[in-house]
């Protein structure tokens, strides 16, 4: 693994396990449980931010995820980093944007003459595929940070690092090799679809070692192919406008039902209380009514159909249950979770903690950035920039980055105009170039 240098490293550790000596012993004097909480990530993938009951979608059936968002501390105005899957989740993971962390794009570029179809047989593609995993190494990982403490973790599901532990679970369902198609999963990608069996024998596990845990659940769902159970898509064939929604629909609730399953096997181990479960999508989705595919404005878009998910928090007993539309973001998540483990986050990390009120009120702008689904040059992030966005409260504005993007800036009110519609950009001026002041402030791609 590449470090920055050895002796700061092995500072770092011996610094992390004081903490976490006097982290129990605090923990203990103050008459709590001597343990600390396990956490479990439920992470959608492509699913639409109003894709949900409890989001007031008319149709869909979530009700698992119904009663988790009442159980919650829920912010219904989430954002991702990025509308594509793996600087999403990498961002998740990390608590650092996509420039930061520096998985900006599904893929490394294609070597010339390549085409997409034939890049996984390239030997210079998946060379170029492994140095992209290298960012891995050189970011902080919440895995890796609990891994310090003592928990054990398990990845299931979505994953494009290469080796689960190349992100800093202990445990796994994904290899990385790409003679078994370790492209963005493998193994992990049976997770929900076909039981959930390996995320249980985890939990057990961890609990016969008497060893708090970390569970990453998430499965390719709803995600293409759309393939659900026929007594699912039997629900939706008469309600949907097509056959390609209800078969989106229908994965929505095959989804849920899944997170159901987690949710009851926590119930009957009895953990419940003692595990902060997280809850939010990967990047937005609207379904083509023609075809198993993203219709425009949503995933890769920086679009609110491309960026926006619902965020859940929640430790009965512990955590308030109650709803918030303040903007939220998923790098929110990485130092929520370790400030509510009693630890300190990565200095890098520059989210809040989600369960401090006053900084999440404090804080005016969230951002984030779309970049191209091929990296342009894996260590230039600028090189994949398409567009920088902010939203201010009820205000958002789109940034197009030249020579990628050569449309308008874009500005709108998204309190009477959630769906984008109107830009607002030359009738607010001077709004529109002090929320572009603010983007450049948080980050100048083209500085030198």
């Amino acid at each position: 693994m590449k470090r920055r240098g050895s002796g700061s490293f092995i500072v770092a550790v011996v610094f992390t396990a004081i903490a976490s000596v006097s982290w129990f012993a605090g923990r203990a004097r103050g008459g709590e449980s001597a343990s600390p909480p396990n956490v479990v990530l439920m992470i959608a993938d492509d699913m639409a931010y109003g894709d949900y009951g409890f989001m007031g979608h008319p149709r869909i059936r979530t009700p698992r995820l119904d009663r988790l968002s009442r159980e919650s501390l829920s912010f219904r105005r989430g954002y991702a980093t990025s509308s594509l899957c793996s600087p999403s989740l990498a961002s998740i993971l990390t608590g650092l944007y996509p420039h930061q962390h520096g998985i900006t794009s599904n893929d490394p570029p294609l070597p010339p003459g390549v085409a997409a179809r034939d890049a996984e047989r390239s030997p210079a593609f998946l060379a170029a595929r492994q140095a992209m995993i290298g960012h891995f190494d050189l970011a902080p990982t919440v895995a890796r940070i609990l891994g310090t403490r003592g928990y054990l973790s398990f990845e299931a599901g979505k994953w494009w690092g290469g080796s689960y532990e190349r992100g800093g679970f202990t445990h796994g369902m994904t290899s990385g090799d790409p003679a078994k198609g370790g492209r963005h999963g493998d193994q992990g990608l049976a997770i929900g679809r076909r039981g959930m069996k390996p995320v249980f024998d985890f939990i057990d596990m961890a609990r016969e070692r008497k060893a708090p845990f970390m569970v990453w659940y998430a499965p390719m769902m709803p995600h293409s192919p759309h393939n659900p159970p026929e007594r699912l898509l039997a629900l939706y064939r008469d309600q949907a406008p097509s056959l390609e929604i209800a078969k989106y629909w229908a994965m929505c609730t095959w989804f849920d039902e899944t997170c159901g399953q987690l949710l009851d096997f926590l119930d009957e181990r009895k953990l419940t209380n003692d595990t902060l479960v997280v809850f939010l999508a990967d990047n937005g989705w609207i379904q083509d009514p023609t075809a198993d595919r993203y219709a425009p404005r949503s995933k890769q878009s920086p679009y609110e159909g491309g960026l926006r998910t619902p965020i859940l928090l929640r430790r009965p007993g512990t955590i308030a249950a109650r709803s918030s539309d303040v903007p939220v973001s998923e790098i929110d998540l990485a130092p929520t979770i370790l400030t509510h483990l009693g630890l300190a986050p990565d200095p890098r990390m520059t989210g809040v903690d989600l369960l401090d009120d006053h900084a999440v009120g404090g804080r005016k702008m969230v951002f984030g950035e779309i970049f191209t689904h091929n990296a342009v040059d894996i260590n230039d992030p600028a090189s994949s920039l398409r567009f920088r966005w902010v939203a201010a409260g009820d205000w958002k504005l789109i940034l197009p980055h030249r020579p990628l993007e050569t449309g308008p800036i874009e500005l709108y009110d998204l309190k009477t105009d959630p769906g984008e519609t109107t830009n607002l950009a030359e009738l607010q001026a001077s709004r529109a170039h002090a929320l572009e002041v603010a983007i450049d402030h948080w980050w100048p791609p083209n500085r030198p």
